[in-house]
C-alpha cells in the first residue's frame, strides 16, 4: 500500500473475505454455545464447547492456546461473549481468533460453511500483508477467481482504491513470487 496512513486506525485494512472457490483446505472451526446451539452444530462444528465447559477452560491457558493454535475461526453465542471476553480474551485476542457472535436460535450451518472459505486480511500498522488465495492442486482458474474477490475488496475498502496499492504478488508457500500487478 502507498500514501495510506496506517497509524491511524481507519486506514487500516481489516476484512473477512468469503472466497468464491474456497480456501482448497480444510478451515477447523469451533462454535461456543449452549444446549440448542450446541446440537444443532454438533455435524458441523469441528469442535463443540458447551458454557459449563468454559470454566475447565478459564484456568488453563495451556489448553486455550492449543485450542487457538488448532482452529482457525471461533464462532459463539452472543449471550456468552462476555464470559469469553473474560475467561479466554487474553489469549484468543491476540491472536486474532475472538468468537463472531451469532443469536442463540440461529443456525450455525450456514456461518460455519462461509468460515470454510474465509480468509482474514489484516495490514495493521505494516504496509504489507498476506493473505491465502488456495492451494497448488486448485485451478489457474479457481485461483484467480480467489485472488480477484481478495483484490477487489481490498481496494474497496482503501480510500483512493487502486491507486494505493504499490504491488500485488502471487506465490507459493516456498516458490518465487510472480507479480500480480
Amino acid at each position: 500500500m502507498r500514501d495510506v496512513d496506517l497509524s491511524v486506525a481507519k486506514n487500516r485494512v481489516d476484512l473477512e473475505i468469503i472466497l468464491p472457490k474456497g480456501r482448497g483446505k480444510a478451515i477447523k472451526v469451533c462454535l461456543i454455545g449452549s444446549a440448542e446451539l450446541a446440537f444443532k452444530a454438533r455435524t458441523v462444528a469441528d469442535l463443540v464447547i458447551q458454557p459449563e465447559q468454559l470454566e475447565d477452560l478459564a484456568g488453563n491457558k495451556k489448553k486455550v492456546r492449543e485450542l487457538a493454535r488448532k482452529f482457525d475461526f471461533f464462532i459463539a453465542e452472543a449471550p456468552l461473549m462476555p464470559v469469553i471476553g473474560k475467561r479466554m480474551g487474553q489469549i484468543l485476542g491476540p491472536h486474532g481468533k475472538m468468537p463472531k457472535p451469532i443469536p442463540p436460535n440461529a443456525d450455525p450451518a450456514p456461518i460455519i460453511a462461509a468460515m470454510r472459505s474465509t480468509v482474514r486480511v489484516k495490514s495493521g500498522e505494516r504496509r504489507t500483508f498476506h493473505a491465502p488465495v488456495g492451494t497448488r492442486d486448485m485451478s489457474a482458474e479457481d485461483l484467480a477467481d480467489n485472488l480477484d474477490a481478495v483484490i477487489k475488496r481490498v481496494i474497496g475498502k482503501l480510500e483512493r482504491g487502486r491507486v494505493n496499492i504499490q504491488s500485488a504478488y502471487l506465490k507459493t508457500t516456498m516458490g518465487p513470487a510472480v507479480r500480480y500487478m
